[in-house]
C-alpha cells in the first residue's frame, strides 16, 4: 500500500491499542498462565491498564453469558432424557414384539375347549360325584345370583367394568404397597389378566409371562363383551380342594348348586380366589371366614350391597356342608375317574358314569368304619381302615379306602398293599384239595422248623393229629404250612393268581401265611369263586359310559366271568370247611342271622394287620385294618373288630333279600383219587377211624420230610 507521501514504501498494518479496531490481543490475565504472571507482581503500567480493561470486559460478558449457559443445560437434559425415552419406547415395543411373537398369531387364538367333566352315577342314577379338570359343569353368568359375580369384582378387580384389560390405577397401588411393605402383598393383575394366565398361559411370574399375560388380556377384552369375561371367568378359576370353577366349588364346599348360593357363601368362594389352597374352607374354616368378611365389606364399599345385607351374612357366615357325598365316594370317584383313562384314553365331551355302587350301602360301609375306629383305633393302636363289598359277579357295592377322605385320599382299598395273613390259608388248602385231599384228611399238628424258621400257632398250642376241616377253622399255622410245601409253594401261587389275585406272590414256605403283599380289592375278588360256584370274575365298578349331551353310548362293561376256575366238588370242600370257620372258629362273632356264611380271618406277624373276608351265596366283603406305616398294633386281630364292621356293612347289604345257601355246602365231600403229587413223596398211613366214612389217607408230613425237602 502507499504511505501518506505517495511514496512507493509498502509498510505493515499496524494494529495497536489506538488502532480503529480496537484492542484485540490477549492481556496476561486471560491467558492460562495468568495467575503465575500475577502473583510474580510484574508487568508495565500500560500492561495494567490493558489487564484491568480485559477484566471488565471479561466480567461483563460473564455476567451477559450465565443465562444462555444454563439454558443450554437445561435442553441438554430435555435432549438425552427425549433420546432415552424414545430407546426405552423402542425397547419395551421390541420386547412386547417379540413375546406376542411367541404366542399363536392373534388371528389363530381362540378360547381352549373347556375340559370335560365326569359326572358319576350310582347303580340307581344317582349323582354321587363329579370328577376330570374341571369337576363341574358350566353356568352362565345370568343363572347366578347377582352378588355372585357382583362379589368377584368388588374383592379382585373394582374398575373392571372401566378399564380395557389393565387397570393403571390398580397397578400402581399395587407397586406402591409392595415397595412400602418391603414384600409382595398386592397383585396388579386384573380379572381379565387372571382369565388370561388360566386359559393361555402357566402359573411362572416371569417378565416374559406377564407381558404375555399383558397381550393376551388386551386380545380377550376386544374379542369379548364384558359379561362374557366374567362368565369365563367364573367357570374356569381355582378355588381349592379340587373345584375349578364355580360350580364345582359350590358341590365340594356347600352340596348345593351355583344357582342357589347365598350371599355368605358367595363372599367365602370369592375370597377363596386369592389362594385358594390355604383358604380352603374345609382345610380352614376361620381364614375362609374371615376372608369372606373382607369380601362384604368390598362389596358394600362398592354399594353392591347394602349395610344391612352385609351385616345379616356376617352375623351368619358359611359352613362347609356336613356329610356331603364327595367324602363317602370319594375314594370311588377317585378310582372310577382312573379307570376312565385306561377305558376311554380321550374324552372330547362331558360323560356320565353309571357304575355298581349303591349309595345306601355306601353311606352304610363309610360310617361302620369311621365308627370302629373311633369307638377301637385308640384302644388297638389301629388309625386306618378299609373294606369292599361286591356281589358274586364282581361288581363293586360299596369300597371305603380309609377312615376320612377329607384327612386322605390314598385308597387303601385299591392302592396299598398289605400281608394278608391267615385269610390267605384257602388258597394253600384248595391247592391240597385239587390234589386229591379233603377235609377229613388229616394232617399233624406240631412245631415245624424250616432252616432257622419255626412258625407257631396263635395260641402256641398243638392238637397232634388234626382233620383240615378243623385245622382252618382254629387257623393252625403249622398244618397250613405243611400243607404249602406238600403241594409246593409254586402252586399255591398258581391258585391264588387263577382266583383273582393280581400282586406278586414269593413262592416260599411263608406263602402260606399270608407273606406276600395284596391288596383289600384283589382278596375280595379272589374270595368271589367260592361265593358263586366256582366262576372266576373281574372285579369292576363301571357299568357303562355315554355322553352327557348325546346320549351316545360310549363304553358298556364286558361279561366280568373268566370261566370255571374251580371244580363244583372242590368248591362244596371250600365252603363246608370256611362255614366252619364261622360256626365254630376264628370268625364265630360274624352275626347275619338266617344266612350260611363262611370266610377265614387273618392277622399279619406282630399284629400289623387285621383281617376277614367272608361271604354269602349273595355279597362278598373284605375288611382290613391297620396303620399307613406298617407299625404293630397293640394286639387287634382278625377275629375282632373287622368280624364286627363285616358283621354290621353285611346286615344292611342283605336286608330284605331272601337267604340262599352256599354253592355246594350241604352237600357230602365226594371221593377223589390224590392227583400231581409226585409218586414216593408221601408215604401212606394207617387207616383213621372215623366211622362210616373212615378211609385210607395220606400219612402226616413230618420233620423228617421237611428236612428232605429242604436239607435243614
Amino acid at each position: 500500500m502507499f504511505g501518506r507521501n505517495g511514496d512507493n514504501e509498502r509498510r505493515e498494518p499496524v494494529l495497536s491499542a489506538s488502532s480503529a479496531y480496537g484492542e484485540l490481543r490477549l492481556s496476561p490475565e486471560d491467558r492460562p498462565t495468568a495467575m503465575v504472571r500475577k502473583s510474580s507482581g510484574g508487568g508495565s503500567s500500560r500492561k495494567s491498564g490493558s489487564s484491568s480493561a480485559s477484566r471488565e470486559s471479561g466480567r461483563s460478558a460473564s455476567g451477559r453469558g450465565r443465562g444462555p449457559k444454563r439454558r443450554g443445560l437445561l435442553s441438554r437434559l430435555f435432549y438425552w432424557t427425549f433420546v432415552l425415552g424414545i430407546w426405552a419406547v423402542v425397547g419395551v415395543a421390541g420386547l412386547i414384539f417379540y413375546e406376542a411373537g411367541q404366542l399363536p398369531p392373534i388371528q389363530n387364538l381362540a378360547i381352549p375347549d373347556r375340559p370335560p367333566t365326569i359326572i358319576i352315577q350310582a347303580a340307581d342314577g344317582r349323582t354321587i360325584a363329579t370328577r376330570g379338570e374341571m369337576r363341574g359343569s358350566a353356568v352362565p353368568l345370568r343363572s347366578l345370583p347377582p352378588y355372585v359375580p357382583q362379589a368377584f369384582v368388588a374383592i379382585e378387580d373394582r374398575r373392571f367394568y372401566s378399564h380395557f384389560g389393565l387397570d393403571p390405577l390398580g397397578l400402581g397401588r399395587a407397586v406402591f404397597v409392595n415397595l412400602t411393605s418391603g414384600r409382595l402383598r398386592e397383585g396388579g393383575s386384573t380379572l381379565t389378566q387372571q382369565l388370561a394366565k388360566n386359559l393361555f398361559l402357566t402359573q411362572e411370574r416371569t417378565l416374559s409371562r406377564k407381558i404375555q399375560e399383558l397381550i393376551l388380556s388386551i386380545w380377550l377384552e376386544t374379542k369379548y363383551s364384558k359379561n362374557e369375561i366374567l362368565e369365563l371367568y367364573v367357570n374356569r378359576v381355582y378355588f381349592g380342594a379340587g373345584a375349578w370353577g364355580i360350580e364345582a366349588a359350590a358341590q365340594r364346599y356347600f352340596n348345593k348348586s351355583a344357582r342357589q348360593l347365598t350371599l355368605a357363601e358367595a363372599a367365602m368362594i370369592a375370597g377363596l380366589v386369592k389362594s385358594p389352597s390355604s383358604l380352603a374352607p374345609t382345610r380352614n374354616l376361620d381364614a375362609a371366614q374371615q376372608r369372606a368378611a373382607v369380601v362384604l365389606d368390598a362389596m358394600a364399599d362398592a354399594r353392591f350391597i347394602s349395610t344391612e345385607m352385609e351385616q345379616a351374612a356376617l352375623a351368619k357366615p358359611a359352613t362347609v356342608a356336613k356329610n356331603n357325598s364327595s367324602d363317602v365316594a370319594g375314594y370311588v370317584a377317585d378310582w372310577v375317574a382312573d379307570q376312565l383313562k385306561t377305558i376311554l384314553p380321550s374324552i372330547e365331551h362331558d360323560v356320565i358314569v353309571q357304575t355298581t355302587l349303591d349309595m345306601s350301602l355306601q353311606a352304610v360301609a363309610d360310617k361302620a368304619l369311621k365308627e370302629a375306629l373311633a369307638k377301637n383305633g385308640k384302644k388297638l393302636g389301629v388309625e386306618q381302615g378299609a373294606l369292599v363289598v361286591m356281589d358274586t359277579d364282581g361288581g363293586v357295592r360299596a369300597l371305603v379306602g380309609g377312615r376320612s377322605y377329607e384327612e386322605s385320599q390314598y385308597n387303601r382299598a385299591v392302592t396299598a398293599r398289605r400281608q394278608p395273613g391267615s385269610s390267605f390259608k384257602p388258597f394253600v388248602y384248595l391247592t391240597a384239595m385239587e390234589r386229591g385231599l379233603t377235609p377229613e384228611t388229616i394232617r399233624e399238628d406240631a412245631p415245624v422248623q424250616i432252616k432257622g424258621w419255626k412258625p407257631e400257632n396263635f395260641s402256641r398250642d398243638y392238637r397232634g393229629p388234626v382233620d383240615l376241616k378243623t385245622a382252618i377253622s382254629l387257623s393252625l399255622n403249622t398244618v397250613a404250612v405243611r400243607l404249602a410245601l406238600e403241594v409246593g409253594p409254586g402252586e399255591v401261587v398258581k391258585t391264588a393268581q387263577r382266583l383273582g389275585i393280581t400282586s406278586k406272590l414269593e413262592p416260599n414256605a411263608s406263602i402260606a401265611l399270608g407273606t406276600s403283599e395284596v391288596s383289600v380289592l384283589e382278596m375280595a375278588d379272589a374270595y368271589a369263586p367260592f361265593a358263586n360256584g366256582g366262576y372266576g370274575v373281574a372285579a369292576h365298578v363301571i357299568q357303562q359310559v355315554k355322553d352327557s349331551g348325546s346320549g351316545k353310548l360310549l363304553y358298556t362293561a364286558p361279561s366280568p366271568n373268566r370261566g370255571m376256575v374251580m371244580a363244583p366238588p372242590h368248591v362244596s370242600m371250600m365252603n363246608r370247611m370256611l362255614q366252619q370257620v364261622v360256626l365254630t372258629g376264628t370268625a364265630k362273632r360274624a352275626d347275619l342271622p338266617g344266612w350260611p356264611v363262611a370266610g377265614k380271618t387273618g392277622t399279619s406277624q406282630d399284629y400289623r394287620d387285621a383281617w376277614f373276608i367272608g361271604y354269602t351265596g349273595r355279597l362278598v366283603a373284605a375288611v382290613w385294618l391297620g396303620n399307613d406305616d406298617s407299625s404293630p398294633t397293640k394286639k387287634a386281630s382278625g377275629a375282632g373288630v373287622p368280624v364286627e364292621v363285616w358283621s354290621q356293612v353285611m346286615k344292611a347289604a342283605h336286608k330284605d333279600m331272601p337267604p340262599v345257601q352256599l354253592p355246594g355246602a350241604g352237600l357230602e365231600a365226594p371221593q377223589i383219587a390224590p392227583s400231581n403229587l409226585p409218586p414216593g413223596d408221601v408215604p401212606e398211613e394207617p387207616v383213621v377211624t372215623g366211622g362210616p366214612q373212615a378211609q385210607r389217607k395220606p400219612a402226616t408230613i413230618d420233620n423228617w420230610l421237611l428236612d428232605k425237602l429242604f436239607g435243614g
